[in-house]
């Protein structure tokens, strides 16, 4: 029987143990959790904007917000927004009632929705577009999504991070128990988290106050290295 160790190490809490195995599975094995993150500043984001109108008439409401909403969308391209950033999310048509004291509903008008997907490429151009929308007529927003353009390859610089905190990892458990870290055996991604994307609902006339702050990238990985007597 030959003695088999193994050193688990999971976020803050590290096992190390010894076990008796059948020779023929008796492998010295060191296995090691490597975590790394990397906080980064949104440089882009995405709106949703628009107008809504009522009137009398579906077809007053129609035309309202078509003139309102013609506005809001020359203000957005006049700011520099071009064609493939901008995309209809929403339209539509809505009666308004109002329910009358003998119980039945009494017809007061029309409301008519219309609101634009927009893409922000140099999320320093954003508070000057929101103004523009809003003083040409803007008076509606579901959101505003941050965005880090780059994801993937900062994603990939916090994979490489994970798997040199792995072999920092290794080499701290592998020289406590007087062995050498050997050749690696697998590697295992236990996910990466992209960052979340905060909505901001608060929406107002004048100077747009807007706040991306930072986000955070994360990336783990569990590696198997032999063990070198």
């Amino acid at each position: 029987m030959k003695n088999f160790i193994r050193i688990v190490s999971i976020g803050l809490f590290s096992a190390f143990s010894f076990t008796a195995l059948p020779a023929q599975a008796a492998e010295k094995l060191i296995t090691v959790t490597g975590e790394a993150a990397i906080s980064v500043a949104p440089d882009a984001a995405a709106i949703r904007i628009g107008v809504s109108s009522s009137a009398k008439t579906a077809r007053e409401a129609s035309d309202a917000n078509a003139k309102q909403m013609t506005a809001v969308l020359a203000a957005i391209k006049e700011a520099g927004i071009g064609d493939r950033d901008v995309q209809t999310s929403r339209l539509s048509l809505q009666p308004q009632y109002e329910q009358g004291k003998s119980g039945t509903a009494r017809l007061l008008g029309f409301q008519v929705t219309n609101q634009l997907a927009v893409k922000i490429r140099n999320i320093d151009t954003l508070p000057s577009i929101l103004d523009r929308a809003i003083a040409a007529g803007a008076n509606e927003m579901s959101g505003i999504e941050f965005v880090v353009s780059e994801q993937s390859k900062l994603l990939d610089q916090a994979r490489d991070d994970a798997i040199a905190d792995a072999r920092r990892k290794a080499e701290l458990f592998a020289k406590a128990a007087g062995v050498k870290v050997g050749q690696v055996l697998s590697i295992v991604e236990e996910g990466s988290t992209p960052p979340q994307r905060p909505m901001v609902q608060a929406m107002r006339a004048g100077a747009v106050p807007v706040a991306p702050g930072e986000q955070t990238l994360k990336a783990q990985a569990t590696v198997t290295y032999a063990i070198v007597p």
